[in-house]
């Protein structure tokens, strides 16, 4: 199974540091977030994005997908109800889908919660109209670059908007855009659906409407630095590999690193590693 770490967990090192570090780790790609490339993502240039995508694929790597993608610039959103903010958040939304066609990335993934939490005053209607919106156009410019824009479903502690992984369905149905999927968030899925994990990937991943999976636990620590049990889920995920039903990278995202960023993504991997070799041998 392929594994790429979240970028940021290593953030305070140039870019190519944390391609070397990554792939010494035994990592098969980063997932990265722009504002770790950049403070205004708008910045980076065609030129620059490829140089990025060679730079992985110089230390055996790939990038894999973007995700945090509305943290830089300042001040985006795509539920106000300001017109022009809005279509200043898509107009960011659609060069991030350009960068990540140029770095060679796959995905995106659109948490950015503060984004598109339910601003005070207006209804979760309007406001996931709003939304509605900005995606559909986002998943326009991903289709035409060859790339999948997801939706993440992500905890009421977070935001008040798409918080289970059956509305994030309804409104990749509502888009109906084959370049507009969503995602598996386990720390999210641990704390927000009914069902565990891996019972989730089994009822949602033959519908084709999961694109990625990010694992980390409900501490919000790395996985297997939690209660979560990720055993069961890399066997959920083999099995809907082999039936054709799961064909992405899985990403590492921890945001409380324990003890440190390095020992985090160093953690993660063998854990994650050590549970892949105790299923091949039975």
């Amino acid at each position: 199974m392929k594994i790429a770490l979240c970028n940021e967990v290593l953030k305070e090192l140039p870019f190519a540091e944390q391609c070397r570090l990554a792939s010494a780790l035994g990592y098969d790609g980063l997932e990265v977030a722009p504002f770790t490339l950049a403070a205004d993502p708008m910045a980076i240039g065609d030129v620059q994005a490829r140089e990025f995508g060679r730079m992985a694929l110089d230390h055996g790597l790939e990038i894999s997908g973007l995700h945090w993608l509305l943290v830089a610039p300042a001040g985006l959103s795509i539920v106000s109800a300001d017109a022009a903010l809005r279509q200043r958040s898509v107009s960011v939304m659609q060069r991030l889908v350009e960068l990540c066609a140029l770095m060679g990335g796959r995905y995106l993934v659109h948490g950015s919660p503060k984004q598109r939490s339910v601003p005070a005053g207006e209804t979760r209607a309007a406001a996931l109209e709003r939304a509605r919106e900005c995606l559909a156009a986002a998943a326009r410019a991903a289709q035409q670059c060859g790339v999948v824009y997801c939706i993440e479903p992500l905890s009421t502690a977070e935001t008040d908007l798409i918080n289970t992984v059956a509305e994030a369905v309804e409104l990749v149905q509502a888009i109906g855009s084959p370049a507009f999927r969503t995602m598996i968030d386990c720390s999210a899925a641990g704390q927000m659906e009914r069902e565990d994990v891996p019972a989730l990937m089994r009822r949602w991943m033959p519908t084709g409407q999961i694109a990625h999976v990010q694992l980390n636990d409900p501490n919000r620590r790395g996985p297997g630095q939690g209660a979560m049990r990720f055993a069961p889920i890399l066997g959920a995920l083999r099995d809907m590999q082999a039936a054709g039903h799961y064909h992405g990278i899985v990403s590492v995202e921890p945001f409380d690193y324990c003890p440190d960023g390095m020992g985090s993504a160093a953690r993660a991997i063998g854990y994650l590693r050590g549970l892949e070799e105790a299923a091949s041998h039975g």
